[in-house]
């Protein structure tokens, strides 16, 4: 047996292991994708009331963004444009059920989130 078929014999038989790497990877993404949401729903909660029962405006999500640069520059997606993104998808979607349908459909594979929910 030459090399090359010895190899495809060796692939072949990690075929099955391999499967089941795949699939739990893409499970992990999914859920990781579908916490991605929550935290961007909870957040966009946050701001709306915020804003809402106290009347903060401009300032606050960009005093808020200006936190997250100055202490915790490593977490990217919360200045002042993800934020009222953030802010949008809630409020666009606040009382439909579209949210946790969508995180129940994410089966798309990993790819690098985006920083902030396109909607």
């Amino acid at each position: 047996m030459d090399k090359e078929n010895k190899l495809e014999n060796i692939s072949a038989s990690f075929a099955g292991v391999v499967k089941i790497v795949e699939a739990s990877k893409d499970s992990a993404f999914r859920k990781v994708n579908e916490e991605l949401i929550h935290m961007y729903w909870q957040v966009g909660e946050y701001l709306s009331e915020a804003m809402k029962n106290s009347g903060y405006g401009d300032g606050y999500i960009k005093s808020l963004a200006d936190f997250f640069t100055e202490n915790y520059p490593e977490i990217k997606g919360f200045n002042r444009r993800g934020l009222y993104r953030m802010k949008q998808f809630y409020d666009l979607y606040a009382g439909t059920e579209i949210v946790s349908s969508l995180m129940t459909q994410l089966s798309y594979r990993y790819r690098q989130p985006p920083a902030v929910p396109v909607v």
